[in-house]
Parts: structure tokens; sequence; C-alpha cells
């Protein structure tokens, strides 16, 4: 493996990114992703989300419209908050415009596991986006 092989992460790609911005509407916790959901921003954002989801009936709409990235890290942190929120008797909405998405869902077999927008749901108003 040459030196031009090594793996580089952006400077400014840090856990921070990926979540732009948080509130609660109707009900419902929208939660706006942004940037790369991938094996370094993943901890950090399931953190957020499992204590997103550690109460009764956690209503939750994940808008990834600005996930510009997603890797198996990141589906699999989708997967625990799906889990996490149908255990409790709750709701995980995904809000996504990429045919690349739903491409990779469809292929890793989670086209049929989660229940995906193409907008916000409503009555819930789409997202200011604030870091």
């Amino acid at each position: 493996m040459s030196e031009n092989d090594t793996p580089r992460v952006a400077p400014q790609h840090t856990r921070e990114d990926v979540v732009a911005a948080h509130r609660v509407v109707g009900g419902a916790t929208v939660v706006a992703l942004r940037g790369e959901i991938d094996l370094l921003t993943a901890p950090a954002l399931s953190e957020r989300l499992d204590t997103l989801t550690a109460h009764p009936h956690p209503e939750l709409v994940l808008d990834l419209r600005l996930v510009r990235f997603i890797d198996c890290a990141g589906l699999g942190v989708l997967c625990r908050a799906r889990n996490r929120a149908l255990a409790r008797q709750g709701r995980l909405r995904l809000v996504s415009e990429s045919v690349g998405f739903r491409r990779m869902l469809q292929v890793t077999g989670l086209s049929d596991v989660f229940e995906m927008h193409t907008r916000l749901p409503h009555p819930l108003p789409d997202p200011i986006i604030s870091s």
C-alpha cells in the first residue's frame, strides 16, 4: 500500500458535524442531519438518537436531505434508532430525496424496513438549519 492509498479524513469532518438541528414539532422530534454519517460520526449520532428514543412512544423524523454520504456504520445507527423506537411503541421516519440512498436501502434489503418520505411529513414544516 502506497502513501497515496492511505484513507484520509477531511480536517473539518468531525463528530459534531452530522446533526444540523433538532426540534419538536407536533409531538414529533425532527432531527436534520447533514454531511457524512460514517464510522467517525456514527457513535455520537447513535448516542444522540438513543437519548431521543429513550422514552415511551418516541416519534422521530430524521431529515437526511443534507446528508452527502452514509456507510454501513450509518445504516447501523438508523437501524438501531428504528428498533429502539419500535420497541417503545414509537415510530421512526426517514426523509430523503436521494435516489442513491433509496438504492442502497434496496440493495441491503432495508427498503421495506424504513418508512421513507421525500419531504417532511405534514404538518411538519421544513426545518430551519442551524449549527
